[in-house]
């Protein structure tokens, strides 16, 4: 009976994590992360030294009036974390949320990109 319990009881807090792709370039990395059912002001993006947090609240619409009798799932949130590395500028990471799909976008330090140099004629 206990077992049970504890099943439910897990159900009903469910902490999911959401699929990620990381695309890295010479200017810094974009990270797009699968957030279905998060409307965007249940977001949270946090960074404290190198690492970076992303937290969702799932919110499940009802139509006005109803209530579920059942639901498996009563709380859903995602949250992810990443280890960033210190070339990153995480002072200016911009984030926008579009259909579910949170992306950020962390340059790397000007010091950390690559340059060219030009070779002047003596």
């Amino acid at each position: 009976m206990s077992e049970k319990n504890e099943t439910r009881k897990t159900e009903e807090t469910a902490t999911l994590q959401p699929r990620v792709d990381v695309l890295e370039d010479t200017g810094g990395i974009t990270l797009r992360a699968d957030l279905p059912g998060v409307p965007k002001d249940r977001i949270a993006i946090d960074v404290d030294g190198d690492t970076l947090r992303i937290e969702g609240d799932i919110v499940v619409d009802t139509p006005e009036g109803m209530e579920p009798t059942w639901a498996e799932v009563r709380v859903a949130r995602y949250r992810r974390a990443f280890a960033l590395s210190p070339e990153l500028d995480t002072g200016t990471i911009t984030a926008e949320f579009r259909d579910g799909v949170l992306k950020l976008r962390i340059p790397k330090h000007a010091h950390a990109q690559p340059r060219r140099i030009e070779v002047q004629a003596a």
